[in-house]
């Protein structure tokens, strides 16, 4: 996870209190049940971050030829893998 708890629960806060202050906007739960919810969903999406990022470090690592992690080809090579990675992962 690249945010600390605390900046989650920060940016939770921040979300509850711009969607009670929306007009168009009625919150059906409590605004610390909204904010929980909140919470969870990033962790959740943060951790499979992480995962897609482990599993692409994996497949790079794996190859025959050591490519350097920094460098050019491996950085378009991360970005490929990575978003290969998320395709399949992708949720509908």
């Amino acid at each position: 996870m690249r945010l600390s708890r605390e900046k989650v629960n920060y940016i939770s806060q921040i979300i509850v209190k711009d969607l009670k202050g929306c007009p168009a906007i009625t919150l059906l739960k409590g605004d610390n049940d909204v904010r929980l919810r909140i919470v969870k969903i990033i962790t959740d999406e943060l951790k499979i971050d992480d995962e897609v990022d482990a599993a692409v470090r994996k497949t790079l690592a794996s190859y025959t030829r050591r490519i350097e992690e920094g460098s050019r080809e491996w950085d378009i090579m991360y970005q490929k893998l990575y978003e290969e990675e998320m395709n399949r992962r992708q949720r509908y």
